[in-house]
């Protein structure tokens, strides 16, 4: 991986927070609304994930009508805000789903959350590859959230299954 590539997943994996324009960057009680938010959109949608994913981009595209909020940087910081929400429910699921799997399973959950990652990754980073340009950070930063949240979504259907068994 290029030094570009690797300043760029840090710069994504940080959210640039600290930049961000007033009233983006997430405090506590922010985090826990954000997170009510998402569980209840989820919660109230019935059948498979592909239904749920009209919960993707309740915090972030709010976020970026903000006033104030036209930078990169604010751009990368509301689509991190979300993106941190997405992934507590996908770690919790990946958690609770591993509960109730064999051994096998466990380990066969585990390579494919690993191989998911990694594709993940290389996916959101082509942005950067493709358009070699400012944009491609926020433009990366919104693809971490959207296949965070479609991954978590993924798993929780396999929860589901898991429970209604």
């Amino acid at each position: 991986m290029t030094a570009i590539r690797l300043a760029f997943s840090a710069l994504v994996a940080v959210g640039v927070l600290s930049h961000a324009g007033p009233g983006i960057a997430q405090n506590p009680k922010q985090a826990g609304q954000d997170s009510s938010v998402i569980q209840s959109c989820i919660k109230s949608v019935k059948g498979a994930a592909t239904n749920a994913e009209r919960c993707i981009g309740l915090i972030a595209n709010p976020c970026l009508r903000r006033p104030g909020a036209l930078s990169n940087a604010d751009a990368v910081a509301c689509a991190s805000r979300e993106s941190s929400v997405w992934d507590d429910i996908l770690n919790e699921t990946f958690r609770r789903l591993g509960g109730k799997l064999d051994a096998e399973q466990n380990v066969k959950l585990r390579d494919m959350q690993r191989a998911w990652i990694e594709s993940r990754d290389r996916t959101c980073a082509f942005y950067y590859d493709f358009h070699q340009g400012s944009i491609a950070v926020p433009m990366s930063a919104v693809c971490v959230n959207r296949e965070t949240a479609r991954r978590a979504l993924f798993l929780l259907d396999f929860l589901n299954d898991t429970e209604g068994r």
